[in-house]
């Protein structure tokens, strides 16, 4: 059965699962995790989501995030791009590096929250990568320890989780240890891994469906979560995409958007071709990328061959061009 649509809106939580191609190794090294962890930083700060837990194994990463405006599938399609042609480059390989899918399910909060922070914290101890407590505390490409103040992490959120367990900040991590340690006999948990919604291609529109009654609710890995929480979630997705921008903008080819952005700054369109990163060229692509990407959910491949750039210098450019599109916005809607 083929899968359904990503799901999303502001403010949604997420479980990420992220995998090797053919379970190859993602991380080969700590150069690699770190890169790789430098670059959730660099989303976070960015404000594209909050990180609650996440931590990475040999061949797939977990990470439990909550999404803000930006959705979840451009935020993922910068760190997975720029991630692997780094990687390749590093490595001298070519090819994809991860599944063409990375799994993404929406978690009800209230009663998975926790649940998911102490299941995916637990997987470096599970899979014999530490083989104490005491290790998985220090070990620094997980966010158990920075929960506990053993790793310095000032990109994970860390007080929403402690807050679940007590005010005082030592109680709190006591009791969250105690927590986590009482997941082990657990196992792997099966019923973390979604089941709140009929599988549809016709992702949140086939919602308004259920609503009238020709479904029921059954499983789906794409939820996590209660027929309640899908409607209330139903309802947030209509919302978002009743703000989505005028539908004149879902016209512009790249080549078009390049050429108004270059008269409204008065500049050629050769100018912003090419290589070159003179300061004036590296704003207007910054706001470019980001209105071709972020606003407009466009591939940054197209926009790339227009420019004679590498895709990945438009992914990354779109994480930092917001600033430089505010005026442009306006004057497209107008």
């Amino acid at each position: 059965m083929p899968r359904g649509p990503r799901l999303d809106a502001p403010g949604v939580l997420h479980h990420v699962m992220v995998r090797g191609l053919d379970r190859q190794v993602i991380f080969r090294d700590d150069r690699d995790r770190d890169d790789f962890v430098a670059r959730l930083a660099g989303l976070v700060e960015a404000g594209a989501w909050t990180i609650y837990a996440w931590t990475l194994l040999p061949n797939h990463a977990h990470l439990l995030v909550r999404t803000a405006r930006r959705p979840l599938a451009r935020t993922m399609r910068s760190l997975l791009t720029g991630y692997a042609g780094t990687f390749n480059r590093r490595h001298k390989r070519s090819g994809h590096l991860f599944q063409n899918r990375y799994r993404s399910i929406v978690v009800e909060e209230d009663p998975y929250f926790l649940e998911l922070v102490r299941y995916l914290h637990l997987n470096p101890l599970r899979a014999a990568i530490v083989t104490d407590w005491r290790a998985l505390e220090r070990y620094p490409y997980c966010g158990h320890g920075a929960i506990l103040g053993k790793q310095e992490v000032d990109w994970q959120e860390t007080s929403a989780v402690l807050r679940q367990f007590a005010e005082r900040l030592p109680t709190a991590r006591a009791r969250y240890r105690t927590f986590v340690a009482e997941g082990v006999s657990r196992g792997r948990r099966h019923d973390l891994m979604g089941g709140g919604l009929i599988r549809s291609a016709g992702g949140w529109a086939a919602v308004a469906v259920l609503r009238r009654g020709r479904e029921r609710y059954a499983g789906d890995e794409r939820i996590l979560g209660s027929s309640e929480f899908v409607e209330t979630l139903r309802g947030e997705i209509e919302r978002t995409e009743a703000g989505r921008l005028h539908a004149r903008w879902r016209k512009l080819t790249a080549a078009a958007l390049i050429a108004r952005i270059a008269t409204a700054e008065k500049v050629p369109v050769e100018r912003l071709l090419g290589s070159g990163r003179p300061r004036t060229v590296s704003r207007i692509r910054r706001g470019l990328a980001y209105l071709w990407v972020e606003e407009l959910g466009r591939s940054g491949r197209a926009l790339a061959r227009e420019l004679g750039i590498c895709p990945e210098a438009i992914y990354h450019a779109a994480v930092r061009g917001r600033k430089e599109a505010v005026y442009w916005q306006a004057m497209l809607e107008s």
